[in-house]
């Protein structure tokens, strides 16, 4: 299996306590540590900005049938469907 060592940053963080013991709890119900239980909320958060960023660009960039085809693209697209 090829991996990749991936680089990592260290960071203190302030959570307060109700906080801190509610997501200590959680991180006991999944079964890990909070240290692992927040790095893993992080990078799912990264992941879901990443995705819904990418939708917003392609939405506003690209939008679906509001482009018009030129006149190659259409002749193409008509001679895919053999018409």
């Amino acid at each position: 299996m090829n991996t990749v060592a991936l680089r990592t940053k260290r960071k203190n963080i302030d959570i307060r306590e109700d906080v801190f013991h509610f997501l200590s709890i959680k991180a006991a119900a999944s079964g890990t540590n909070l240290k692992n239980y927040i790095e893993t909320l992080l990078e799912k958060d990264v992941e879901d900005m990443n995705e819904a960023a990418t939708y917003q660009y392609l939405c506003n960039a690209r939008p679906d049938g509001n482009i018009a085809l030129n006149d190659q693209e259409t002749e193409d697209f008509e001679n895919w469907l053999g018409i």
